[in-house]
Formats: structure tokens, sequence, C-alpha cells
């Protein structure tokens, strides 16, 4: 017998007596809705705090005066509830008179009408006029942002938007005003929305239910009966938030988010929602393109196709297959890397064939495989929720991984206690328990230094460490070499403040740690996720729900780009090429006799061999590697040395004015395919749009390639692809079919077509590898540190309201409004000494170039650190960043070089 199940009675709209049944700690509301029981709201939401405002769901309960709101009142064992009388049905309508009456409701002038909450209560009661006059005065609309209206005259004060922004994005930009009927939604001050602090994730524009909130750049383009709603999976960042993507004609009017989808739950980020029309842009690349005396000229498929299939094979006969080499798209879907990889190894004969995890998360995955067994995010993104304890280093996540944020936040809201590690105070550092300001490239002797106390104050977990880890005393003896005396001068924090990590950090079970791009992105990469980890095994916290290691990627795909086998040692599903088994599967797969067996060169090693002669060929997928690689005039100058040069993208950029031929491809939303998620949830790509011109899926271009080689590939499609080869060929995705992720996807591993997937890696501490590798680490300092010419560290990250500005949010209407320009970021301490204003026109000068850029003075800057972004070429900060390299995995060191920054008279 189960004692928290509770029964209830209904008397309800259709229906007389009706047992059911609910839990306790319910509201009536939720025991009415899990029974499919209809009872009118509009303030309520499902994934708000009830409320209460809107006076419709009230219910009459026996033996309870009043009628009381359903969706605040508990649900008790026993009660009789009737939830449509004669006496409901006349208060219910006169409240939607009131709400009528109290503002501008006319449906002809309205975005909304067709998918208006109040719109369909009022004609669901029978309202056809309104008795009540009333001293209704009309308010301005704010169209200040320019992704966002606001119109207060069609509000009905249910307070959705509010809690959406408070409790669920947690961001606290608007409140409700004033008392009684001159309350109002409002922004701090009443200042327009564009002069607050809303970051426009449009959170509360999903969740209004009237027209007093719309998108305005789907004004006029649609009503809600002439639009389809097709399911997707987001374009930008590693979240892989789930989409409707809303369409009339073939074309994309305005993006939602899925209220019951995975990872999001409706969530979505500035870009995720509004950065969409990229794919409509005029710029779009719409046939092949050869470059011809100095010049481009437009060309055919055949005859594109013919030009690079002959340059490919009078190279590999001439200087064998591994003077080709090329990088994978890791924002394109799984299907395409596959392909990429697949005609590298069938058809060129070279595993010369890599993708851009290379420059951001390539630590990651050699690091937690020599750790763990398996390079992936440990946890769910939904544990971030649930966690109690939580430690964010070198991780932004508000801006860079925005909705992941908003599960951090919600986090401490229940009551978790964070403690952020990061040199520049993030907006996460102002929710945290603690704020570590720890020096750039420091993490190792700081991680190092906690683990000492951890071991010295005998307070890491001895039985998880004894049954489910090997290395513990090589881990032991190296730590003993960090106490936080020594360590406090390297990281520039007090060793007493270590000491009251490691002691927060072991007060809760289980811990979860978060880290992106400022663990991974220095020359100690690999070293700094393998520390990471060495923490969450010693305090037993790997294997948990709110536990484990987790990794956030970058891009949309880069976890599926790896997935696919586009990396120079990995067939798919992460088997080794120079794995005998693995080479006799894959030539059987892919009939052909032979396959490179010795793993291929990383994508530093590419570029520099087009500029030492020994790549003679270089194809690039979907990447802009002279914006994104570091130190972009040595970048130019080796795409510049390249015998011949193949680029496939969506648009012209930096990257395509050195290619030889240039093929157009089909981008988000034009082809079917999946993205894996940071998460390891494989998610659908759906086709809304045509591609422009000839432009063609990439998966089709391999293949005519290939076939040009002789290669004969049956699949035509991204469900063959996968169905038919990826998931066959691959052990981790096996399970995973299109049929089986056709709404939520499917976490990897997932072996069998039975099997749920897999939410939490290494469960109790049974890893992937068997037992646990702990890892005896040194620190090392950056490879390029301050000195009297070059005073200062450059850090490089993400900012929240671009991606890439060349192929993407910069072809997106409003998106540079909210951030136009890059800057670079100062302290206060600094400006005032070199006589900076902030707006204030600076030269920042490393020693591979310079730049000119406006100075950001923030109080969120450390002394003696600047920061910037690569979005926009002028101010891009790969100007100035040093091409040095994690040994093991060459992925750069974006995170640290040494800069001047002059004011610029």
């Amino acid at each position: 017998m189960n004692n928290d199940i509770i029964s209830l009675t209904v008397n309800g709209k259709d229906f007389r007596e009706k047992k059911i049944q609910g839990k306790k700690g319910q509201t009536v509301l939720e025991v009415f809705r899990d029974n499919g029981i209809p009872v009118p709201t509009l303030c309520h939401h499902p994934k708000m705090p009830p409320y209460g405002g809107c006076r419709l769901c009230i219910v009459e309960i026996e033996n309870m005066r009043g009628l009381p709101p359903s969706c605040t009142t508990p649900a008790t064992d026993g009660m009789v509830i009737s939830t449509h009388t004669e006496r409901l049905a006349r208060v219910r309508k006169t409240v939607l008179e009131l709400l009528v009456a109290y503002g501008d409701h006319n449906c002809l002038f309205c975005e909304m009408n067709g998918n208006c909450e109040l719109q369909n209560l009022v004609y669901e009661h029978g309202v056809n006029t309104i008795r009540f006059k009333t001293d209704f005065v009309p308010r301005p609309k704010d169209e200040s942002n320019p992704m966002i209206i606001r119109d207060q005259n069609k509000c009905v004060l249910c307070g959705r938007c509010v809690r959406a922004c408070q409790n669920v994005q947690v961001n606290g930009v608007i409140d409700v005003a004033a008392r009684g009927s001159n309350s109002f939604i409002t922004t701090f001050n009443n200042t327009p929305l564009m002069d607050s602090n809303c970051v426009s994730c449009g959170e509360c524009v999903q969740s209004c239910p009237v027209g007093a909130l719309t998108e305005k750049k789907a004004n006029g383009l649609g009503r809600a009966w002439e639009t389809e709603k097709v399911r997707t999976t987001c374009t930008y960042c590693g979240v892989g938030c789930q989409q409707w993507l809303h369409v009339k004609d073939g074309r994309i009017t305005k993006v939602t988010g899925v209220e019951d989808g995975a990872p999001n739950k409706g969530r979505l980020c500035v870009k995720g929602r509004f950065g969409y029309e990229f794919i409509y842009s005029e710029d779009r690349l719409k046939t092949p393109i050869i470059k011809e005396n100095g010049g481009f000229r437009e060309a055919s498929w055949d005859e594109a196709l013919d030009l690079v299939a002959s340059k490919f094979k009078e190279i590999i006969a001439k200087h064998g297959p591994d003077a080709v080499a090329g990088t994978s798209s890791s924002r394109s879907i799984n299907e395409d890397s596959y392909q990429m990889q697949k005609l590298f190894r069938t058809a060129f004969g070279t595993n010369n064939i890599d993708n851009c995890a290379r420059v951001c998360h390539a630590p990651t995955v050699a690091g937690l495989a020599k750790s763990f067994g398996s390079g992936a995010m440990t946890n769910s993104f939904s544990d971030f929720a649930k966690a109690k304890m939580i430690l964010v280093i070198g991780c932004n996540a508000t801006e860079a991984h925005p909705v992941a944020g908003t599960y951090l936040k919600n986090a401490v809201a229940n009551g978790a206690e964070m403690i952020v590690a990061d040199p520049r105070r993030i907006e996460l550092a102002d929710l945290a328990a603690l704020h570590v300001p720890l020096k750039v490239g420091s993490d190792i002797a700081f991680l190092n230094a906690i683990m000492n106390v951890l071991i010295n104050e005998n307070l890491y977990d001895k039985e998880y460490v004894a049954s489910c880890t090997d290395g513990f005393e090589a881990l032991k003896a190296k730590v003993m070499e960090y106490p936080p005396e020594k360590v406090a001068d390297i990281v520039g924090v007090s060793a007493e403040m270590i000491r009251d990590v490691a002691r927060r950090m072991a007060s809760v079970k289980p811990a979860l740690l978060v880290y992106t791009l400022g663990i991974t992105e220095h020359t100690c990469g690999m070293n700094n996720v393998m520390s990471c980890a060495n923490v969450q095994m010693l305090l037993g916290n790997v294997g948990f729900e709110g536990g484990g290691v987790n990794p956030i990627r970058g891009q949309n795909n880069v976890q599926g780009a790896c997935d696919m086998g586009a990396l120079p040692n990995l067939f798919p599903g992460y088997q080794r090429v120079d794995d005998p088994k693995a080479q006799e599967k894959f030539k059987a797969a892919w009939k052909v006799k032979s396959l490179p067996d010795k793993p291929g060169i990383m994508l530093p090693e590419m570029l520099e061999g087009c500029a030492t002669g020994k790549i003679k060929a270089f194809y690039i997928f979907g990447e802009n590697l002279a914006n994104t690689e570091p130190d972009i005039k040595h970048v130019e100058h080796c795409l510049e040395s390249a015998e011949f040069l193949v680029c496939q993208d969506n648009f012209p950029t930096e990257t395509t004015r050195f290619a030889d031929v240039i093929f157009p491809a089909a981008a988000w939303s034009e082809d079917n395919g999946t993205f894996a998620s940071s998460e390891r949830r494989v998610s659908r790509v759906r086709t809304v749009s045509k591609a422009p011109g000839i432009a063609k899926p990439n998966w089709w271009i391999f293949r005519e390639l290939a076939r040009r080689f002789g290669q004969v590939w049956e699949s035509d499609s991204g469900k063959d692809l996968w169905d038919n080869e990826i998931s066959v060929l691959s052990p981790p995705f096996a399970g995973i079919k299109y049929s089986r992720i056709e709404e939520d996807g499917l976490q990897w591993p997932c072996p069998t077509e039975t099997h749920p997937g897999t939410p939490i890696m290494h469960k109790d501490g049974k890893f992937t590898c068997g037992r646990g590798q702990f890892q005896a680490i040194d620190w090392t300092p950056p490879a390029e540190v301050p000195d009297k010419e070059y005073p200062f560290v450059l850090c490089t990250g993400r900012r929240l309201y671009h991606y890439h500005t060349r192929t993407q949010t910069g072809r997106c209407e409003g998106l540079n409004v909210l951030l136009g320009e890059e800057t670079v970021d100062m302290s206060p301490q600094d400006a005032k000494k070199l006589n900076i204003e902030h707006g204030e026109f600076v030269r920042v000068r490393s020693r591979r170039g310079e730049v000119k850029v406006k100075a950001k003075v923030t109080d969120k800057m450390q002394e003696g650190n600047v920061w910037m972004a690569f979005h926009f070429r002028e101010g891009c900060a790969n100007w100035l960043t040093n091409p040095v390299f994690d040994l093991v995995t060459k992925t750069a060191e974006y995170k640290a070089c040494a800069v001047q920054v002059e004011k610029i008279v």
C-alpha cells in the first residue's frame, strides 16, 4: 500500500462522482491535470510556482468555505470537488469580463489572434458583452528592444512573465508594481526594456498567455492557423535545446521552446529563440565556385566535383594519401561528419581527418577517457538543478551556455551551495556562496591544493577510493607537494580560501563539477581535465545523480563530430583506427580491401603542413579557420600556401577567400539528421526550408566525391545513414534509431533497441574502464606570461549575443543591435593607470598582432587581466592569441597570452 496516494471525488463538466487519484503534496489543479480534468486557468504554468492571481481555476470543495483557487489549494485525501457549477460559471464569466474591460483586447489587431488563451476562455464561457465601464487609460507600447514588443494594454496581470523571469531563467528583470487596478508589470525604475538588464531570452514572451508580449521579428508574418510547427534541435551551443520552428510557406516565422522537451523544458536563450533567419540571407552560397585566373566563377556540380576528385587523385598518386587532410564541421549534422571521415578513409586512404573539437574539447575527450574510460560528460543537464553542491570552474555558463546556466541558478534558488572559480566575477559568481578569483592558468595548482587538504584533513571518501579507483598513492604523493600555503601565490588567493573550498566540497555529497573552455584551452588542458576528474573521484562524486564531471561542449554538434569518428585516431563510436578488430569490421562494412591503420595528424599540424608543403590538398568543411584559429596572420599564411584548398560552407567567409573550389552546402533546417549534445543526447534535426540555389546536403557532396573514386554508397538520406550504418557500426549508439527519437533524444551509451539510454555514466563508481584512474599531475604555467613589454594577461571566450557573426548571428536581425562590436574588458584600476575611460578606443597588441577596440571598464575584471572575444573580424582576439598547444591533444592556449594596452590619442 502506497501511503503517498490520495483519492478525490470530482464532479466535473461532463460527469458526476468520478474517483481520481493524486499524490500527497500536489495541489488540486496538479491532480486534475494528471487525470485529464479540465479547469480554466490563465496565471498557472506547470514549470512555475503557483500564483493564484487570475481566479479562473476556482472550484467548490465540500466542507470548505468560498471558492478556493485549485492552483494553490493542497489536495487532501477524501476531497469532494466540483469544477463546473452554475455558480463557478457566473464568477468565471465576471472575471473574464473584467479582464477584457481593463485592457485593449481587440483581437483583429492582435498578433496573438488564434493563439490567445484569454480569447479562447472568453469564447468558451460565452462572454459576448462587457457590462463594466472602466477608467482604463492606454499605456504606450515599449518597442525599444529589437526582439520583444511589450504592450501593457493587453496585459492581464497573470504574473507568468514575472515568474518566468525570476523563477525559470532567474534573471529578475521584471516585477509587478503598484496596487489593485493600477498594477502593471515593470522593469527596475520603470525603464524601457532595452535600458534594463534584460538579456532578451524571450522566456517572458513564451509564457505570456495573451498579446502583451510578442516577438517583434514575427510580427505580421503569419497567424497561428497559417503556420505549422516542426520540432528540431538548436544550432548554437552544446546544450541541445529542443525548438518548435513555426513555419509558413517553407520559411521560419518564429521559434519557441518545446515545453516538455529534454533537456531545456521550453527554455531558450536569445540566440536559440531569435537567431534563426541567417539561413535566408542573400549572401548564402548558392552554386559551386571555382577559382580561375585570380578570381572566382560559378560552376556546375559536375565540373566542381570532377575538378576536386582529379586534383585529389593527382596529389595522392604523386605524394601519397597522407598528403591530403581535412577538418569536418562541428555545426553540421552527425551524418555529414560520418560521411566525411568515411570519404577520407575509404576513398583517399588517410586518417588525416579532424574537427573543431581540436580547438575546444579535445582535452576532455582524451583526459576523461584516460581517467574514466569515456571522454564525455558524465551526467545530464537535469542534474544541474537538483545538485546540492556545485563547483563551477572555468565556465561562464550564463553567456556561453545560457540554458545550462539557468539550471545552475535554479539549483542555488533551491538551496544549493555554489563555488565559482574564475578569474572574472562572472554572473554566476554573484550567486555563489564563494567566488575564488584564481589567476589565469593556475587550475591544476588550485585543484591539487584542494586534494592536499582533503587528504590531510581526512575528508575524502576512503571507501569509494579503495573500491572504485586505482593510483591513489601516486596521487597522494603528488598533491602533498601542493600545500595551500605554497599554492596561494600561484593561484592568487589565500591558503584559508583554498581550505574553505575543500571543506565545503567535502561537506555535501555528491557534489557536481562543471567546466568548459576555461579548463581545456591551455597548454595543460588535458591535465586540467584529469585534475577535475581526480577531485571528483577523491570525493566519491562520480556515478551519482547531482554529481560527476560535466564539461559543456561549445558548439551544437562538437560531441557528435567526435562520436562520428571525425578524429585522426578513431573510427565512429570511439573505436581505434589501429585496432585490428575495428579495422576488419569497418573494411567489411565499407566494402574496401584496406583502411589506413596509422593515426592521422591533428588540425594544427594540418595547417602547418600546408605551409611546409607536407599537406598538398586541404578540405575544410563548415569551419572558418581564418577567424577561429590562434594567430590569424599565420593561419592565413598557411591557407595561402596550400597547393589545393577546398571549402564547403553556407557563406563566403574569411577562409573561403583562399579556396580553389567552394561547395555550397545545405544549412541547419535544410536537411534531416541528428545532433549529439554535451549530455550525449542524440536528437533529431528536421528540414523546414529548401537550400538556396543548387546548394546540396553535405552528405550528398561527400558521396558524389566518393563515387568519383569508385565507391558505391547506398545510403540516400540522414535516416539511412544513421539507421543502417552509424548505429550498426557503433556499439554506443546501437539502440538509437530514428523511430526512437521522434520526440526526446536518447543518451548514449544505448546498446540495444530496448535500452532507455544512459543519463548517468559510471553508475555507482563502476567506470567504463573498470576502475577510475587517478593521475598524478604537476602544475605548469601558461606558455606566455606577462612581462614589462606585455604586462597584461589576455583571456578569450564567447559573449552572450553572438556565435559566428560571419555565418550565423551577425546575419540575424536584432543581435547586432544588442551587441554590435568587440571590446576589451579591463579593470577600473588598470584603466585608471593608463588614463583610459570607458568607451574610448584602445590598441591591444601581442607579439603576433594588434587590434583597435573600445575599452569596457568593469569591476568584473581582475587587475592585470583583460578579456576579449572572437565574434567580430576587426576586433577578433585571434589576431593576438598564441599558437602554442597542449602537448597531447594539440588544443591551443586561447585562454592565456601576454598583451599590452594603450590609449589611442
